[in-house]
């Protein structure tokens, strides 16, 4: 892990926006009447996507995507202006939370200012053309981080919305040198002490691929040099196989075990079940009481939990990133069921805690053990509703269940699962 990273991430809430789908206006500051109901889902950072200007040339959908960036020093002037992106980040301070923002440094739009200023910045295919090494993204063209002028510029960029914001979310931060975060990271910590670094780093197979077919891609262990966090895409593609019935939960849990024996002792990933570029959890997971299992655990594994703007109203339908969608709010809210769950994070879960996990395969029960010291702590989570006796390393006797304060009883060294979420701590 960087060498300054704040434990104290391990315990928090991301809440991601999306400005364009969040309100009717789509913009900076009809965001401010939502920020007290935000907060109160126990969310301490917000992380809004890309709000710089989008890029015309080739774009995608009529509106165009937000990472297809056109100018990194500006704001998109849909969204509002300078001043107002300013006043929006101030009320977000005023409640106790952190602003972090959208950075897309692996590629512009065609049609970017720095490729009008700087064409010496940008990739080159072996005719001399820009273009981009992922075919599927059309609406981009990449940059070059052979030339160490690029660094220069992009370093001071970040530099100066540092001096606004309090980190960043690197978009496929794995395709950008590792050695360029961490002398940015170094620059930055001078005008923003305590700067958030989250990278997105990308599935397992994804950069397998980029390696075999020569281009650069960072290792999740390498990334961690420069960053606080981390996407959990390294073990995704287990997640989605068990979501889709194609693996047993054993195979995914395995891999969140193999995390705890090969990362830095402080790592952090952060967990998620939907995010925009996946699919909205209700759309796969498609009974409540199921996924209120797979949300309490969400909150349970070790790491930084987000959660995409919508997830509280269990939105099926993930917005498109090139039309305005906004998410509807009529669907169940399960917002006072995610408060409970940061207040637990925040106050029963340890930042240093090992993490242990195993799998009742014949029922779909995941048991997990955090510890730190002689304090435990045990979640149980039936990922599909059964109710069945279930191993558990925990000591015979009765206990709370710290969700919904009901009783739980441990014997024999078993405990009969009601097919409801439970947590419950002791000390040894």
């Amino acid at each position: 892990m960087a060498r300054n990273t704040d434990s104290a991430l391990q315990k928090q809430v991301i809440y991601s926006i999306y400005v364009r789908a969040h309100t009717p206006e789509g913009s900076f500051l009809s965001l401010i009447p939502d920020l007290d109901r935000i907060r109160a889902l126990g969310t301490d950072i917000i992380w809004l996507m890309p709000i710089h200007p989008i890029g015309v040339e080739g774009k995608k959908g009529s509106l165009g995507c937000p990472y297809a960036n056109r100018d990194y020093r500006t704001v998109n002037p849909e969204y509002g202006t300078m001043e107002e992106f300013r006043t929006l980040v101030e009320e977000i301070h005023r409640r106790g939370m952190k602003c972090i923002i959208d950075v897309v440094y692996n590629h512009t739009s065609p049609d970017a200012v720095l490729l009008k200023e700087h064409p010496e910045f940008y990739y080159r295919d072996a005719d001399g053309n820009t273009g981009n090494k992922i075919g599927d993204w059309a609406d981009v063209i990449d940059l070059d981080y052979g030339v160490p002028a690029l660094w220069d510029y992009q370093i001071e960029t970040l530099m100066g919305w540092a001096k606004l914001v309090d980190g960043f979310r690197c978009d496929v931060a794995s395709f950008v040198p590792v050695a360029f975060w961490k002398m940015a990271r170094s620059f930055v910590e001078k005008v923003r002490p305590g700067c958030i670094w989250l990278a997105e780093t990308v599935h397992q197979s994804f950069g397998n691929l980029a390696r075999r077919e020569g281009f650069y891609c960072d290792r999740d262990t390498e990334d961690y040099e420069a960053f606080d966090l981390e996407y959990e895409y390294d073990v995704r593609e287990s997640f989605d196989r068990y979501l889709d019935g194609r693996a047993v939960l054993s195979q995914w849990l395995d891999l969140l075990n193999f995390q705890e024996a090969v990362y830095p002792a402080n790592y952090n990933k952060m967990r998620f079940l939907e995010n925009h570029d996946q699919p909205r959890i209700c759309a796969r997971v498609r009974t409540d009481s199921d996924r209120d299992n797979f949300t309490a655990m969400l909150f349970f594994l070790k790491g930084t939990t987000l959660l995409y703007a919508g997830q509280e109203f269990s939105c099926e339908h993930t917005p498109s990133l090139f039309e305005k969608e906004v998410f509807p709010r009529d669907g169940r809210d399960i917002s006072a069921y995610l408060r409970r769950l940061s207040d637990l994070k925040h106050t029963v879960l340890d930042a240093d805690d090992a993490f242990a996990a195993r799998a009742d395969d014949a029922h779909d029960i995941a048991v997990l053990l955090r510890q730190s010291g002689r304090r435990k702590k045990l979640g149980v989570f039936s990922l599909k509703s059964a109710c069945a006796e279930v191993k558990v390393p925990a000591p015979d006797g009765s206990y709370e269940n710290l969700i919904d304060g009901t009783e739980l009883s441990v014997r024999d060294g078993k405990l009969t699962c009601s097919g409801k979420p439970a947590i419950f701590c002791w000390e040894d």
